[in-house]
């Protein structure tokens, strides 16, 4: 074969690999963003403290988008040492990428143990004011449940002596009042009986193989573009290939 044909090849393939590149880091942009303005609440019931994670998406994003554009040009120009460079990005996307996967999946069972003990304490001191309050009535009021295991798990808060169990637990808001959310009689006819613990840890569980699947796709991929980006700098390099 004639080596003018490969590297045309090569260099499209390599192109087409970069911009779908590029696209990964507008989602990851994107994601971030998203969670940054609407999971913020959902997050802190999650983790112990503050959490950086859509920082961490957003910044990610940031930079796959640069490097993405950065792919492109270097592939354009035909110029060894940024291809060489590229490649060595990608290397470093493989493996964060995979150790995040890794992570995820070995310390699964620690986040669940990290979202037991903060989403309890959101319970236990629940007030109807604060962000974590409102993360919690957000959360039963979307996945229909209601306390950490079931409605007991607010006989125990702050809140339920003066209010009784909050009104995002009610499967009827219009049936729903003070006096009977106070009464243990009243209460478990008016409320969901499904925990917001078992709920959010069978999603976690059921969906735990897909999202591992998904990360350790991406980051094979990776693969692709470092292989491309390799061989193409060292035919130009082996047959002093320069672009016009």
């Amino acid at each position: 074969m004639e080596t003018k044909p490969v590297i045309t090849c090569l260099k499209t393939l390599l192109i087409v690999y970069s911009f779908v590149f590029w696209i990964t880091g507008a989602i990851l942009l994107a994601v971030g963003v998203w969670g940054k303005l609407m999971l913020g609440p959902y997050i802190s019931l999650i983790a112990d403290n503050s959490t950086n994670a859509p920082y961490v998406l957003i910044g990610t994003g940031t930079v796959i988008i640069v490097f993405g554009l950065f792919g492109c040009f270097a592939t354009c120009r035909g110029s060894p040492w940024m291809l060489k460079l590229y490649a060595m990005f990608l290397s470093l996307v493989f493996l964060a990428e995979l150790v995040a996967g890794i992570s995820g999946f070995v310390f699964r069972h620690e986040i669940k143990g990290t979202f037991h003990r903060t989403y309890t304490d959101a319970v236990l001191n629940y007030n109807a004011e604060d962000e974590a309050s409102r993360a919690v009535d957000n959360l039963q009021h979307k996945l229909r449940c209601c306390g950490v295991y079931n409605y007991t798990s607010w006989f125990g808060s702050v809140y339920y002596p003066s209010n009784g169990i909050p009104a995002s637990c009610c499967f009827n808001s219009s049936d729903c009042n003070p006096e009977d959310l106070r009464n243990t009689t009243l209460a478990p006819s008016k409320v969901y009986h499904q925990g917001c613990y078992e709920l959010v840890t069978s999603f976690m569980e059921t969906n735990m193989a897909i999202i591992a699947g998904v990360t350790f796709g991406i980051a094979f991929s990776q693969l692709i573009g470092m292989l491309l980006a390799c061989c193409l700098s060292r035919i130009i390099t082996a047959n002093q290939y320069e672009m016009v």
